[in-house]
C-alpha cells in the first residue's frame, strides 16, 4: 500500500494555463481536489493564449502538458489542427450537468464563464448618465472617456452587429456604426492591467471590460460600477481539453470532472465572480444579484450577446486588422 502511494505522489498532471490569478484559481479549487483524491501534483505550463496554441503546434504528438485551458474559441484552433483528443464522455459524468453554452464541442468544453460589458467611475461621467442601452456608449456625452482593448475587438464588432440587426457573418455592415464610436474613445489598453489601471485611475473612466476584473478592482476598493445593458453582455467561456498525445488520459479525464464537480465550480465562482457552467450550483444570496453572473437558463439565454466560436476564430485575424487600421491608428 505504500509503494503505491509513493508512486502516485510522484506522479504529476501537466496543465497548460495563463499565469497569475489564473493559475492561482486553478490550484486553489480544480488542482487542490484533484491532488488529494489522486495524490497526483498538478504542475503548470503557462503563458499567453496564443503562444500556447503556438507551442502545442511545435509540439503536435508530443505535448508538453496533458490538459489545456483556453478561451472557447482559441480552443476550436488547436481541434481543428488535431491537438486536442475527441472527448469521451462517459468518462466526465459531472459533464452531464453543463449549460448548453459550454457545450462548445466534441474536444473542448466550458469550465467558467464571464461577459465583457461596460465598467465606469460613477463620479467621472456626467451626473445622471446611466447606461441602459448598449447605444448609450455612443452618446456625445462620452467623447473622449472611453477605452476598449486593442487585442480583441471582438465584443464591440459583436454589439455593433446587434445594434444594427447585423449578423455577425456580415459584420462589414456595421462598421459604419464602429466608426461613429471613433469621437469617444480615449485610449485602447493592452492588456487587462493596462485596461483596470486606466479605469482606476481615471484616465478612461468608461471602459469595455471582463467581468471578473471588473469585480477583482472592486474587491480591491476601486469606485466603479459594472452594468449589463439591456441588449446583453458579450459572453465569453474558458475552457478544458486533453492534449492529443498525453500519456495520462485517465488523469486527464479526472481533472476535468474534478473542475465541473458543483462544489469546485462554487468556489470557483465565489472567488471570481465568474459564471458556473454546471447546472446545480447553489450560490449565496449575495452573489445571486451580482450582474454578469449567470444563475438560470433565462440569464444565460435573454442577459448575452454570442459570437459564433467557429466564427470568431476564422475570422479575428481580419477583425483586428480592421480595429487596428481603422479605429486604434486614428
Amino acid at each position: 500500500m505504500s509503494l503505491s502511494v509513493t508512486r502516485a505522489s510522484a506522479e504529476t498532471l501537466a496543465v497548460s494555463t495563463w499565469g497569475g490569478s489564473f493559475r492561482d484559481l486553478i490550484e486553489q479549487t480544480i488542482a487542490k481536489k484533484f491532488t488529494a483524491e489522486t495524490g497526483v501534483k498538478v504542475e503548470y505550463v503557462t503563458g499567453g493564449t496564443i503562444d500556447r496554441l503556438n507551442d502545442a503546434r511545435l509540439d503536435e504528438g508530443d505535448p508538453s502538458s496533458d490538459v489545456t485551458f483556453t478561451t472557447s474559441h482559441i480552443g476550436w484552433l488547436y481541434a481543428d489542427n488535431g491537438l486536442f483528443e475527441k472527448l469521451d464522455f462517459s468518462k466526465i459524468p459531472n459533464a452531464e450537468h453543463l449549460v448548453a453554452q459550454a457545450r462548445i464541442s466534441p474536444y473542448h468544453i466550458g469550465v467558467w464563464a464571464y461577459v465583457y460589458s461596460i465598467a465606469y467611475r460613477p463620479s467621472m461621467i456626467p451626473p445622471g448618465f446611466r447606461f441602459e442601452s448598449w447605444n448609450d456608449l455612443w452618446s456625445p456625452k462620452l467623447k473622449g472617456l472611453v477605452s476598449a482593448p486593442d487585442f480583441d475587438p471582438s465584443h464591440l464588432i459583436a454589439v455593433a452587429c446587434k445594434l444594427d440587426g447585423v449578423n455577425i457573418a456580415d459584420w462589414r455592415q456595421a462598421t459604419p456604426k464602429l466608426l461613429a464610436l471613433l469621437p469617444n474613445f480615449k485610449a485602447f489598453y493592452t492588456n487587462d492591467a493596462n485596461g483596470e489601471q486606466m479605469l482606476s485611475t481615471g484616465e478612461s473612466p468608461v471602459a469595455i471590460m471582463l467581468s471578473m476584473n471588473a469585480y477583482h478592482m472592486k474587491a480591491e476598493g476601486a469606485a466603479i460600477d459594472f452594468v449589463i445593458p439591456r441588449e446583453g453582455a458579450v459572453l465569453g467561456v474558458d475552457t478544458i481539453a486533453i492534449n492529443k498525445g498525453s500519456r495520462k488520459v485517465d488523469l486527464a479525464y479526472k481533472f476535468i470532472n474534478i473542475a465541473l464537480d458543483v462544489l469546485v465550480q462554487t468556489k470557483i465562482t465565489e472567488m471570481k465572480k465568474s459564471s458556473p457552467v454546471v447546472e446545480g450550483v447553489v450560490l449565496p444570496e449575495k452573489l445571486k444579484s451580482v450582474p454578469g453572473i449567470l444563475t438560470s437558463p433565462q440569464e444565460w439565454q435573454q442577459q448575452t450577446i454570442i459570437i459564433p466560436d467557429r466564427l470568431r476564430a476564422r475570422d479575428i485575424a481580419e477583425w483586428r486588422a480592421w480595429f487596428a487600421e481603422n479605429m486604434i491608428s486614428r
